[in-house]
């Protein structure tokens, strides 16, 4: 399974550390916080694949959390924590941006598999715009520029260049990027990979020189967005 960073916020630190301990069993990386003020500065200058939020939090509640993350356009997945039942507060998470909801108490194995659904699903709800040198992406309006150039790329192309640019630093397996970014798609191969891959480079390259590729080809062990500079 592939790594993930995670932001965990829970102000229950038992519990927390046993959220904590499951999902480095799971091979992620996990940031854990325990109220709220912090969690938001936090969100401010890092980046993450999945936040984990309990609701009730000291210095700032997770919803009003959850909201300002949404409206400056950060667009991770949120799960919520609550102990709170209520439809109408399950509502007011889902309503607010979260993707997914847990009340306390639940199964640990339950949050798991609630992280990898999402880890799986292709993110689409951060409305910025992505850039790599010259290249633009708007993931909301289906956009793709080169040097404002506009380019153009089949749907699952598109959304496996957007997955590569989400995450730049890191270099994703084919298998990873068929689980994460085509697994709705159940014709989906590696030789399917690779032939998109070589697609994208011809729309997205001033060139064929694999050498000078944005995508680059880490031999044997997978693809990621050539570093820059």
């Amino acid at each position: 399974m592939d790594m993930a960073k995670v932001l965990l916020v829970e102000d229950d630190e038992d519990l927390a550390v046993t959220i904590s301990d499951m999902l480095k069993d799971e091979h992620h990386t996990v940031d854990t916080i325990h109220n709220g003020l912090d969690a938001m500065e936090v969100l401010k200058s890092q980046t993450y694949e999945v936040i984990i939020l309990d609701w009730d939090l000291p210095g700032k509640s997770g919803i009003s959390i959850l909201r300002e993350y949404r409206t400056a356009g950060g667009g991770a997945p949120v799960i919520m924590l609550t102990g709170m039942s209520e439809i109408s507060q399950k509502e007011q998470g889902l309503d607010s941006g979260a993707d997914d909801y847990l009340t306390k108490p639940f199964h640990l194995k339950e949050l798991a598999a609630r992280v990898r659904s999402l880890l799986r699903r292709p993110t689409m709800s951060n409305t910025g715009v992505l850039t790599w040198g010259t290249l633009a992406l708007d993931p909301t309006k289906f956009e793709l520029s080169r040097g404002g150039e506009q380019l153009r790329l089949l749907p699952r192309d598109f959304a496996l260049l957007e997955f590569l640019m989400r995450h730049p630093t890191q270099i994703f397996s084919a298998q990873v990027l068929l689980d994460r970014v085509w697994n709705y798609d159940s014709d989906a191969t590696a030789e399917g990979l690779r032939v998109a891959i070589r697609r994208i480079r011809k729309v997205i390259d001033l060139n064929d020189d694999l050498e000078t590729s944005m995508i680059e080809n880490i031999s044997r062990v997978g693809y990621r967005m050539r570093p820059q500079g």
